[in-house]
């Protein structure tokens, strides 16, 4: 029983070796892609308020749009603070992974990284906010 169970364990490893060396760049095609795919929905569940903010502003940008290229400023303003609260989250879980101590290091470095966070918050306001009065000025 025993030699089944530690032949599966290593058929199991040799697998997730595989699968380990298929996600890696240059090999897998689409079990790369898909690799990838499953990572990116891991971040999206690390930032789960933000995302519910753009999921309720996605279809709420159909209304204050007049344009084509307004529409494209609101989601792209959307999208991008997206993006730069990945980069942020990320930048906060290696500084609490490399040190869990408070440091002034990791102080500044966790500040740097949220105001690029409120600036990108402060372009989205800007970008809605404009494209709001212009719908409303009709």
């Amino acid at each position: 029983m025993d030699a089944k169970r530690t032949e599966r364990q290593s058929y199991d490893a040799e697998i997730g070796f595989r699968q380990q060396q298929s996600a890696m760049p240059g090999r897998g095609g689409l079990v790369r892609i898909k690799a990838a795919f499953w990572n990116t929905v891991g971040g999206i569940k690390a930032i789960k308020q933000e995302v519910a903010i753009a999921c309720v502003a996605f279809p709420l940008s159909f209304f204050i749009a007049r344009d084509l290229w307004t529409w494209v400023a609101l989601i792209a303003s959307l999208l991008l603070v997206l993006s730069i609260e990945f980069l942020n989250t990320a930048v906060e879980r290696l500084c609490n992974h490399i040190q869990p101590e408070k440091h002034d290091a990791i102080r500044i470095t966790k500040d740097l990284a949220s105001a690029g966070v409120f600036f990108a918050l402060l372009l989205v306001a800007l970008v809605w906010i404009a494209a709001a009065v212009a719908r409303l000025a009709l």
